[in-house]
């Protein structure tokens, strides 16, 4: 069914099924904004790859956010729940508080925006990691170039950021605190959905998930 608002915009059943998704995460969700973007996303990505049928999960990154807030969130698609909602790191030279430069090129030391699928476990210089590959040519693509992984960081803690107000920075890559890494990496290993979302407008127009 479709219907109109008094705005006249168009609304389905669709629409209100992922609204109603939305709302069963609870209290401690992603920002809308983020979530329908990645909504959007997940859905295509769905179609057009294949994904861990075991592991029906969305990965959320929200780099509006200043990294003193608790901007990962892992959810589980199939049961609508939060899994993790913890801290992330952004790359140094994207800013300080808040991530607000990105780049693809490699020795930016910036993170990059957009969807991507995750690869296998390794050990690595930055202990136990995962691999990342990004879907959006021109916008994250050279992820895997660029060494662009997620793995633990002793900067990515709250000791940090009751020290200098916020997270340390990464070469790019999205660190999260080691009390966590391991059980966070292996529950999104092995294709499944991660989404690193900022509200420029330049990702939106550029990305080819929402065009």
């Amino acid at each position: 069914m479709i219907f109109l608002t008094g705005t006249s915009k168009i609304i389905t059943d669709a629409d209100n099924a992922v609204q109603q998704d939305y709302n069963l995460l609870g209290e401690h969700k992603p920002s809308w904004e983020a979530y329908s973007h990645a909504y959007k996303g997940y859905e295509k990505i769905q179609k057009d790859h294949h994904l861990n049928e075991s592991k029906p999960y969305l990965t959320i990154i929200d780099f509006t956010l200043p990294s003193y807030e608790k901007r990962l969130w892992l959810l589980d698609m199939a049961s609508n729940k939060v899994l993790y909602n913890t801290y992330v790191a952004h790359g140094k030279n994207s800013g300080e508080v808040m991530a607000e430069k990105f780049s693809n090129i490699p020795q930016s030391y910036q993170s990059s925006l957009g969807f991507y699928l995750t690869g296998n476990t390794y050990y690595g210089r930055n202990g136990y990691s995962l691999y990342l590959k990004g879907l959006e040519e021109g916008i994250n693509d050279k992820a895997r170039e660029r060494a662009i992984v997620m793995h633990g960081a002793w900067y990515a803690s709250e000791t940090m950021i009751k020290k200098f107000g916020r997270l340390g920075r990464s070469y790019g890559c999205p660190s999260v605190p080691e009390n966590i890494h391991k059980e966070l990496i292996n529950s999104i290993s092995h294709n499944t959905v991660l989404f690193i979302y900022h509200s420029s407008k330049e990702y939106r127009t550029d990305s080819g998930f929402f065009n």
